[in-house]
């Protein structure tokens, strides 16, 4: 158990101060606050950053082409419309924002947009984001941009909103054009980066901001080491808001409850995380449609949902959390023990003879583990006599790692958007270059692990990323369905950011990102 004493050292060691929180002085200067959370950051380079913490400092110091709002609608940002379309739809024109300053007083134009994206393609650890979709970007003018596309895309724009995408300047970036920038940032956004070291940032208004200025006159963020940690800062008044990124469910519910009371400011951003677990489908013994499908049907999703998390983290049966399009229907099939039973049986299970299901869990997050423990105890009590499940932990990096060499049979991961479209769920685990029947040689599905692909599916997934509205639904729905009966991949649930703050505070507003706006943050 983490003490109070050891709360006040830790934070006053990453506050600027010279007198301990307990003292006399105030933790920071007037009207800046202090945001905590889990997230380590060892680079603020876009290039670099792939967690929700480092992708929350971005949004606070960079600004996208184009941003998802509270209703997840997209809007334009450093670009002034929605990009232009050819004919072909190979071709797409972008106009930007004139005036536009980066913090180092240089100016943002088209060239600057180009640098930052080529940048980004060569370096980054995201840089397919942009390789599977675009052949070449140029500036045709001053303040317009224009996109090669490989192929028609529907959801451009959504990926064009993706924080990682941000402009960098030019003249800051001269000598890094080929090489990370680790610890300086320098961007558009409404804040500046002013220090930073792994455990915390400090981000102060940047006056010359070309949008609305900060409701604030700074933001310190922090980082504690656990959950414990963090729940005694902000029960302290020690933080001024705690978001829910690495926080145990047990204290998530107890800072819901203290919300309620009045004693905290909740807010609740977008369901854009969802965990799932991943099938080996090209070897023992998950090469065998009929366990996979049976191992679909064995999973309580509401009982491991209240046991894990208190409903914190909601059952899901889809790849695509909602309320996005194609998550409803449901495509993958409710806990159903007795059909469960049958298949199980069919594969020469459950009489006399158990099935070992090894699943491997990231060591270093509770919740992977909690999920493994409740599913073990559940089958044990509903198919003791077909299955048992045999877990064991490995640390995420390795994790990360191995997966795509096929090291584990069965893996709980989770996967968290960058932008709110159900391509960026879909293509990363489906995607495939090269197929043989059910068997994904190269590709996307081979780097998640699965090694699943099935007649014709890329050309689906192909088709569903050419088209948008009401066409674009069914397709989705397919390729959810053909999934679901292909079980190599098993959604569990779908998690949505949390943010508590004081009760001075104004309510904090996510973004149709699920990223807090740290701009908004303020005193009533």
């Amino acid at each position: 158990m983490t003490s109070r004493l050891q709360i006040s050292v830790a934070l006053a060691a990453l506050l600027p101060i010279t007198a301990s929180l307990a003292g006399c002085q105030p933790p920071h200067p007037a009207g800046q606050l202090v945001v905590a959370s889990k997230s380590t950051l060892t680079s603020v380079d876009p290039v670099d950053v792939t967690t929700v913490g480092g992708l929350q400092l971005l949004s606070a110091v960079g600004d996208p082409l184009y941003a998802a709002d509270a209703e997840g609608k997209i809007q334009p940002r450093l670009a002034t419309a929605l990009p232009e379309l050819s004919v072909d739809g190979l071709t797409a024109t972008i106009p930007l924002r004139q005036g536009v300053l980066f913090h180092d007083g240089s100016r943002f134009d088209a060239e600057a947009m180009v640098f930052s994206l080529e940048r980004f393609r060569s370096l980054a650890k995201l840089g397919y984001l942009l390789d599977d979709r675009i052949s070449s970007v140029q500036a045709s003018g001053p303040y317009e941009l224009k996109l090669q596309l490989k192929r028609p895309y529907s959801a451009l724009t959504a990926l064009l909103s993706s924080i990682s995408l941000t402009p960098l300047s030019p003249t800051a970036y001269r000598q890094h054009r080929s090489t990370s920038l680790a610890n300086r940032f320098v961007g558009t956004g409404p804040y500046r980066l002013a220090s930073s070291t792994p455990q915390k940032q400090t981000l102060l208004p940047f006056e010359r901001y070309w949008g609305p200025p900060a409701r604030n006159q700074g933001i310190h963020l922090v980082t504690l080491s656990n959950s414990t940690a963090l729940f005694g800062a902000l029960v302290s008044g020690e933080v001024d808001v705690l978001t829910s990124s690495g926080m145990d469910s047990d204290q998530q519910r107890t800072l819901a409850q203290r919300a309620r009371q009045g004693q905290l400011v909740e807010a609740i951003g977008p369901a854009g995380e969802i965990g799932y677990l991943t099938l080996l489908s090209d070897r023992p013994p998950f090469n065998q449609t009929l366990l996979r499908q049976a191992v679909a049907l064995s999973l309580d999703r509401p009982l491991i949902s209240e046991r894990v998390s208190y409903g914190i983290r909601e059952p899901l049966r889809s790849l695509v959390p909602p309320p996005l399009a194609g998550s409803e229907p449901p495509a993958w099939p409710a806990y159903n023990p007795r059909r469960a039973r049958q298949l199980f049986r069919q594969a020469g299970y459950c009489q006399g003879q158990r099935l070992t299901l090894p699943l491997t869990f990231r060591s270093n997050v509770p919740a992977d583990k909690l999920f493994a423990l409740t599913w073990k105890a559940q089958l044990q009590r509903d198919l003791g006599d077909c299955v048992a499940l045999e877990i064991s932990g490995v640390e995420s990096t390795t994790a990360y790692r191995q997966v795509a060499d096929g090291a584990f049979p069965m893996v709980f991961f989770d996967w968290s958007a960058d932008y709110p479209d159900p391509d960026i769920y879909l293509a990363p685990m489906l995607a495939c270059s090269q197929a043989q029947g059910d068997q994904c040689l190269k590709g996307n599905a081979a780097a998640a692990g699965s090694f699943w692909s099935a007649p014709g599916l890329q050309a689906q997934l192909e088709a569903s990323e050419q088209v948008e509205g009401p066409e674009r639904l069914p397709l989705l729905q397919l390729l959810q369905r053909r999934t679901a009966a292909g079980a190599a991949y098993i959604p569990v649930w779908q998690v949505a950011p949390r943010a508590w703050a004081q009760p001075q505070l104004q309510r904090p507003v996510f973004d149709g990102s699920g990223r807090l706006q740290l701009q908004s943050l303020s005193v009533r």
